[in-house]
C-alpha cells in the first residue's frame, strides 16, 4: 500500500464539498420523533383541518348572530390545533434557517484557509498498488546514493519523493544530491539544515534543494503615528539598511513621520468574450446597476468571512469585457481569497448570461506583478500616504546638505527625470529598494514590489523655508500577515518584530494595513537619505567603501572614515555606517 498524491481543489469542488460538510452535521430536526418530512405533512394537514372548521363555525355564527365568544368543545379543540399547528410550522421554518445559517458559516471557516492563502488539508487516500522499489529494496530502505542516482537518470520522478519516502528533510538531501549528479556542478554552498522543509511543501515551494540566506539587517527606530518601530530588511546591497537609518534619525529628531490608509482592496479582473460587443456591454451595465451589484456582492462575499466586494470596474475591448472586482480581504494579501469569490460570481453569470465564455479568470486589467496606470490611479491593496516635517537643523546636521538643494533635486530628478522616461508610478529615488527588502523579511510575495513599489515623493520647503516637508504616496502596497511566506519562522520573526504577526482577532485587516504604513514609512526614510546623498555627492564614495567586492575593504582598520564630505554620515564597516550621534 502507498499514498497517493492529494489532488488539488477546484473551484467547482468547494461548493460540492461544502454541501457535503453540511449533510454530515448534526441538524437541529434531528430529534423529531419521525423524519422532518412526515411531521411537516402531519401538521399542515391538521393546521388547514383546524382552519377550515373555524372558518365553517365563523359563517354560522354569523348567519344566526350568535356571539363569536361563545365556544364549545370542538371549537375550542380546533383552535388549540391551529395555534399549536402555527406554531410548530413557524419554528420549523425557523429551525430551518438557523441550522443551514450555521451550515453554511461553518462552511465558510473551513474554506477561510484556501481563502487566505493556504491549501486546504486533503486525506490521502491508499491505493492498492505496491511501493515503488529500487535493486528490490523499497524507497524508504534504500540508501540516499542510491535513490538521487535514480532520480538523475530519471529513473524515479524528483517531485514525488516526499510522498515516497514520507521525510520532507531526506527528500531534500536526495533531490539536492541528485541535481549535483546530473549536473556535475557542486551545491556544496546550498545550506540544507536550519529550516523545517514540512512548512514549506505545498505552501512556498516545489522541487526544494535548500534554502537561500539573505542578510537581514534593521533600520530605526521609525517613530511614525507616535510609535517606533524597528525595521527588518532582508538585503545584499550594502549601504540600503545604512542610509534608511539614518532618514529614520533625521525623522525621528523632527518629531516623527505621519500616515494615512486612503484605501484598501486587492483586485482581480476575468476577462470573458460574448457573440458581440451589444452583449459585453449588456453584462457591463448589468454589473454597473445597483441593484445587481447587491446579488452580485452576496455570491461573492459567501465565499468567506472576510472578503467583501467593494466594486466593480468594467471595460469592454470589441467583444471582451473585463470586470476588475475589488474586495478588502482581512489580514491577507488576499490574492487567492478574491479569485474564489471571483469564481463564485462567474458561475453565476454564466447562469444569467449563457452565452458568455470564461476566457481566464486574470485578464491582466487586475494587474498583478505589472507596472499599470491602472494601479496607479485606482490603487491596488493598500493606498498610503507617509510625510514628515524635517527641521532645517536636522536637515544640515544628519542629512550634511540644504533645503534648496534637495527640493530642486526632488524636481528635477523623481519628476521632470522621469516624467521623461516616461515612468508609471515611478517618480521616486529609490522605493523598490526599501519595498524588496521589507518584503522578503517580512514574507511577501517578491515580485509583487512591481506594483508595491510604485511612489511619488515630493519634497518642499515649509514654514517659511525653515523646514522641508517630506511624503510619499504609495497606491499599490499588496501586503498581508497570514498567508505565502509569512508562517515561515524567519519571517513570522520579522512580522513579530514589528509587532503585526498573524491576523488581528479583534480588528481584521488591522495587521495588514498597519505592515502597509511601516512600509511607506521605511520608504520615506530611505528616500529623504538617498536624496541628500545625491545632493551632497556622498553616493559614490559611501557605495565604493561599503558595496564594492573587494576583500580589502574588510581588513580596513574600525576606525578609519571615508572622506570628508560623508564622514559624519558613513562609518567603517565594522560599526554602523550611519553615524549615530
Amino acid at each position: 500500500m502507498a499514498w497517493a498524491q492529494p489532488q488539488s481543489y477546484s473551484p467547482e469542488s468547494y461548493s460540492k464539498d461544502s454541501r457535503k460538510r453540511r449533510r454530515s452535521q448534526a441538524l437541529a430536526s434531528d430529534g423529531l420523533p419521525l423524519p422532518i418530512r412526515y411531521t411537516n405533512v402531519i401538521f399542515f394537514v391538521t393546521f388547514l383541518l383546524a382552519t377550515w372548521h373555524l372558518l365553517i363555525r365563523w359563517k354560522e355564527k354569523d348567519l344566526t348572530n350568535t356571539p363569536f365568544i361563545l365556544f364549545n368543545w370542538k371549537d375550542v379543540l380546533a383552535l388549540v390545533t391551529e395555534l399549536g399547528s402555527f406554531v410548530y410550522l413557524i419554528g420549523f421554518f425557523g429551525i430551518y434557517y438557523v441550522e443551514h445559517a450555521i451550515g453554511r458559516s461553518t462552511s465558510e471557516d473551513l474554506d477561510e484557509g484556501i481563502a487566505a492563502g493556504h491549501q486546504e488539508p486533503v486525506l490521502l487516500h491508499k491505493v492498492a498498488r505496491s511501493p515503488p522499489q529500487l535493486d528490490g529494496r523499497t524507497l524508504v530502505d534504500q540508501e540516499d546514493e542510491r535513490i538521487a542516482r535514480a532520480v538523475a537518470v530519471g529513473e524515479l520522478p524528483s517531485h514525488t519523493l516526499e510522498t515516497e519516502l514520507g521525510d520532507c528533510q531526506r527528500a531534500v538531501v536526495v533531490r539536492k544530491r541528485s541535481a549535483e549528479l546530473r549536473t556535475g556542478r557542486s551545491l556544496s554552498g546550498l545550506p540544507l539544515d536550519g529550516m523545517d522543509y514540512s512548512t514549506v511543501i505545498g505552501a512556498c515551494c516545489e522541487m526544494v534543494i535548500g534554502h537561500i540566506q539573505i542578510p537581514v539587517g534593521v533600520a530605526g527606530p521609525l517613530l511614525l503615528d507616535g510609535v517606533e518601530y524597528t525595521i527588518p530588511m532582508a538585503t545584499t546591497e550594502g549601504c540600503l539598511v545604512a542610509s534608511t537609518n539614518r532618514g529614520c534619525k533625521a525623522i525621528h529628531q523632527s518629531g516623527g513621520a505621519r500616515s494615512v490608509l486612503l484605501g484598501d482592496g486587492m483586485t482581480r479582473a476575468p476577462v470573458v468574450r460574448f457573440q458581440s460587443a451589444q452583449r459585453a456591454a449588456a453584462l457591463k451595465f448589468f454589473l454597473e446597476d445597483s441593484e445587481h451589484f447587491m446579488t452580485v456582492a452576496e455570491e461573492f462575499n459567501r465565499t468567506s468571512r472576510f472578503a467583501r466586494l467593494q466594486d466593480i470596474k468594467c471595460t469592454v475591448a470589441g467583444r471582451n469585457l473585463y470586470m476588475r472586482f475589488c474586495c478588502t480581504t482581512g489580514d491577507a494579501m488576499g490574492m487567492n481569497m478574491v479569485s474564489k469569490g471571483v469564481n463564485n460570481v462567474l458561475d453565476y453569470l454564466v447562469k444569467a448570461f449563457p452565452d458568455m465564455e470564461i476566457i481566464s479568470i486574470s485578464g491582466n486589467y487586475c494587474s498583478d506583478k505589472k507596472p499599470t496606470a491602472i494601479n496607479w490611479i485606482e490603487g491596488r491593496g493598500k493606498s498610503v500616504v507617509c510625510e514628515a516635517t524635517i527641521s532645517g537643523a536636522v536637515v544640515s546636521k544628519v542629512l550634511k546638505t540644504t533645503i534648496p538643494a534637495l527640493v530642486e533635486l526632488n524636481m528635477l530628478k523623481n519628476l521632470t527625470g522621469s516624467a521623461m522616461a516616461g515612468a508609471i508610478g515611478g517618480f521616486n529615488a529609490h522605493a523598490s529598494n526599501i519595498v524588496t527588502a521589507l518584503f522578503i523579511a517580512t514574507g511577501q510575495d517578491p515580485a509583487q514590489n512591481v506594483e508595491s513599489s510604485q511612489c511619488i515623493t515630493l519634497m518642499e520647503a515649509a514654514n517659511g523655508g525653515r523646514d522641508l516637508h517630506v511624503s510619499v504616496t504609495m497606491p499599490s502596497l499588496e501586503v498581508g500577515t497570514v498567508g505565502g511566506g509569512t508562517h515561515l519562522a524567519a519571517q513570522s520573526a520579522a512580522l513579530n518584530l514589528l509587532g503585526v504577526k498573524g491576523a488581528n482577532l479583534d480588528r481584521p485587516g488591522a495587521n495588514a494595513q498597519q505592515l502597509a504604513r511601516i512600509v511607506a514609512g521605511a520608504v520615506l526614510a530611505g528616500e529623504l537619505s538617498l536624496m541628500s546623498a545625491l545632493a551632497a555627492g556622498q553616493l559614490v564614495r559611501s557605495h565604493m567603501q561599503f558595496n564594492r567586492s573587494n576583500s580589502q575593504l574588510a581588513m580596513m582598520g574600525a576606525t578609519k572614515a571615508v572622506d570628508t564630505g560623508a564622514k559624519d554620515a558613513i562609518t567603517e564597516p565594522t560599526g554602523e555606517c550611519l553615524k549615530q550621534k
